[in-house]
């Protein structure tokens, strides 16, 4: 989802950066918010990318543990015998 986003806004300040759409809205600078967009977005493909490969990288260890005097199981709980 991370970088889908990150492409959803590095498109749109694509299209505000290259004047493909042109709004007037006074009090919004189409120019600057364009870069604003741009840079959220190639930090949202960065920080995604980052993430997925430690996500990757992680090992799932599962232990087991044996009480020897209850046959295999722990505690003593177990069917009986």
């Amino acid at each position: 989802m991370g970088i889908g986003l990150g492409i959803v806004l590095l498109v749109i300040g694509l299209i505000l950066v290259l004047d493909v759409v042109q709004f007037d809205v006074p009090f919004i600078d189409q120019h600057g918010l364009g870069w604003i967009f741009l840079i959220v977005g190639a930090l949202a493909i960065v920080l995604a990318l980052v993430m997925n490969a430690q996500r990757s990288r992680t090992k799932h260890i599962e232990e087991r543990r044996y009480n020897g005097e209850s046959g295999g199981y722990g505690g003593g709980y177990g069917p009986p015998r």
